[in-house]
């Protein structure tokens, strides 16, 4: 995909986002968006009581949470909110590295963006730079009735 604004309001920025996820699961395990840029969005999520398995590594799962979070809010500011709504249709997950303290950052781009679907790749790192998961998530664009 091609490195071009991808956003529906020329205006957007991770700053438009501060005020989203408030008693979401998101802020609950401690995702925070950090930055955006012409075609990506970040976040990051601290490893910790919250975020681990009984191994005391990041959980799947909340891999799976950060990724799924980045691609729908990604989504969500592509569309016309006034026109569509958009729900996750398939996620997947690949946990490369195991990450146990810290925080990780999630970065989310493109690699479709249709009428009435969006594929979205995202790559998980640790602090270290990492590659700790790798996602792809698909949304489906429903038109509003």
């Amino acid at each position: 995909m091609e490195n071009k604004r991808i956003w529906f309001n020329p205006d957007f920025s991770v700053f438009s986002l501060e005020n989203l996820g408030h008693n979401t699961m998101g802020s609950h395990i401690g995702i925070r968006f950090t930055n955006a840029g012409d075609d990506f969005l970040e976040a990051t999520m601290p490893v910790d009581e919250r975020t681990r398995q009984p191994y005391g590594l990041l959980h799947g799962g909340a891999s799976a949470a950060l990724a799924e979070t980045l691609g729908s809010v990604a989504s969500a500011f592509v569309i016309d909110p006034g026109k569509f709504i958009c729900v996750g249709l398939e996620i997947n997950a690949n946990h490369i590295y195991g990450v146990k303290e810290g925080i990780v950052t999630g970065t989310c781009k493109p690699l479709h963006l249709g009428r009435s679907t969006h594929v979205w790749d995202i790559r998980i790192v640790a602090e270290n730079e990492k590659l700790v998961c790798i996602s792809r998530l698909t949304v489906a664009i429903l038109e509003k009735r």
